[in-house]
């Protein structure tokens, strides 16, 4: 193993176990994601949640094991695009809620565009599972 697949394979766990565990707080919590999901007026917030927690743990576990990747990045992609642009609406907040919003909203921005970049890597991944 070279370095810089060692390198690739942390960053690829920091990534999608980042992912992974976003994925868990949706099942735990719930019934509180589906409260906030409700204020923000997403359809179907019970299933939108659920949703979104199967779409983590999809891009999620496609990015630690290298495997399956275009489908690991559809599917962050289908999480944080509606994500991103129905819950994270700075622009419409105020005073603390609007500086949360806006962090969360760059901040996701950012991840999507990580996994974006998982795309130019050729395949198959060093160290992937299969």
């Amino acid at each position: 193993m070279s370095i810089t697949d060692a390198i690739f394979l942390i960053g690829r766990i920091i990534y999608g176990g980042y992912l992974i565990k976003s994925s868990w707080n949706h099942f735990a919590h719930h019934k509180d994601l589906v409260g906030y999901a409700s204020s923000k007026n997403v359809p179907m917030p019970n299933i939108s949640v659920l949703l979104a927690g199967i779409f983590l743990l999809l891009g999620g576990l496609g990015i630690v094991f290298g495997v399956y990747v275009q489908w690991a990045v559809i599917s962050i992609a289908l999480f944080f695009i509606p994500v991103t642009f129905m819950m994270h609406q700075y622009w419409k907040e105020q005073d603390g809620q609007r500086m949360s919003d806006n962090v969360n909203f760059y901040k996701n921005l950012a991840l999507l565009g990580a996994a974006l970049i998982f795309l130019a890597i050729p395949l198959p991944w060093p160290l992937a599972l299969f």
